[in-house]
């Protein structure tokens, strides 16, 4: 019985693993101790409804509606770049040299960002709606099981990774480490808006 549980948790940590925009955010939230709960309880439910999703069908149902996927990727895109814009603002701007006394983000609009980060991201449809959905069907009886141990690897990872990140505190207690991280995560919001655009033309 706990063969399709290890395989949803190993499977879900290895798709959420590699950083991305979404991590990135949670990250930063992590750093500056800001609403931690309510990022990485609104990252990890998020998924875990994607996941009920995939394993109960819905990946079936989604294949009769192929523009929400161009919808998804050009508005996913247009967040990313302007997110990508605010991080590189804050990088050489005054809230990069004051970083402990920028002022705070609302509960809100760390929520809403969170939000947008995930469900405006169409590889988050393929890897939990599309591919945890088809290798649920591997196992019968144990989807239930695959499931929930593919939820179980999204809260550990992003419990671990919003509240891990004050062990990085010492370290960013210098404002230019500040600045490093924001320019890393402009990067890395830039680049997976360019990776949307460039497979839906190569598609």
């Amino acid at each position: 019985m706990t063969a399709p549980l290890l395989a949803g948790f190993l499977l879900g940590l290895s798709l959420i693993l590699p950083i991305g925009a979404q991590n990135a955010f949670v990250l930063r939230i992590g750093l500056r101790g800001e609403h931690v709960l309510a990022v990485c309880l609104t990252c990890a439910l998020s998924d875990a409804v994607l996941i009920l999703a995939g394993v109960s069908g819905f990946a079936q149902l989604s294949a009769q509606v192929p523009w929400a996927e161009t919808v998804l990727r050009y508005g996913g895109a247009a967040f990313l770049l302007a997110y990508g814009v605010r991080s590189f603002m804050a990088a050489f701007g005054s809230e990069a040299l004051r970083p402990s006394e920028a002022t705070p983000a609302t509960l809100s609009r760390v929520v809403l960002t969170s939000l947008a980060l995930t469900w405006l991201n169409p590889h988050v449809y393929l890897d939990t709606v599309v591919l945890i959905g088809s290798i649920s069907t591997q196992f019968d009886e144990g989807k239930g099981l695959f499931a929930a141990g593919a939820t179980l690897a999204s809260f550990v990872f992003f419990f671990s990774l919003g509240y891990g990140a004050r062990l990085l505190k010492p370290l960013f207690a210098r404002p230019v480490t500040w600045r490093v991280l924001d320019v890393a995560i402009g990067v890395i919001m830039w680049a997976t808006a360019a990776r949307l655009l460039v497979s839906e033309s190569a598609g």
